[in-house]
């Protein structure tokens, strides 16, 4: 494992450890060159048993968000070039591989664990890893901040589309 201070990524690395899964870790310091422009990488190139490998970034969320009681429970936002950066990779690789967002939530206080049905501890935290395919994702993303370039999904849109990370490995 290398160097990373992103405890996100760094709990989502050992999932896939625990699991067996073959994985490459992106250097996400350096942005590739692809016709000229460049383009945000992907965090992790998932190997997977089934018909579809993954192109994966890991997206960092507390759970709940804001005050660890009461804050909002499903934060799903993102930087709006992620997306399109993740299905343009999709087109590079070619067929065969997916464009994933994968929701890392730490559950910040045991009492919210009974909104997973796995959990995944790793260093005295929880964590919960939730999926959504990049396609399904931009067909559905607002806008939550454009200030910030950032896009999200309507709660009940991420509920629908979410899937359980390790139903996809």
């Amino acid at each position: 494992m290398g160097l990373r201070c992103n405890h996100y990524d760094v709990a989502f690395e050992e999932f896939l450890r625990g699991r067996k899964t073959p994985y490459v870790f992106v250097d996400e310091r350096r942005r590739a060159l692809l016709e000229g422009a460049s383009l945000k990488s992907m965090d992790f190139i998932v190997y997977s048993p089934g018909e579809t490998n993954l192109l994966v970034d890991v997206k960092g969320r507390r759970f709940p968000s804001g005050q660890q009681m009461h804050g909002h429970k499903w934060e799903n936002w993102t930087g709006a070039e992620d997306v399109p950066a993740l299905l343009q990779w999709q087109e590079v690789f070619g067929a065969g591989f997916r464009g994933l967002l994968a929701f890392a939530y730490h559950i910040v206080h045991e009492k919210h664990c009974r909104h997973f049905d796995e959990l995944f501890e790793f260093r005295g935290r929880r964590y919960a890893f939730f999926g959504v395919w990049a396609d399904a994702y931009l067909e559905v993303m607002k806008t939550r901040s454009a200030g910030w370039d950032t896009v999200c999904l309507p709660s009940r849109e991420f509920r629908r589309l979410r899937v359980p990370l390790g139903e996809l490995l």
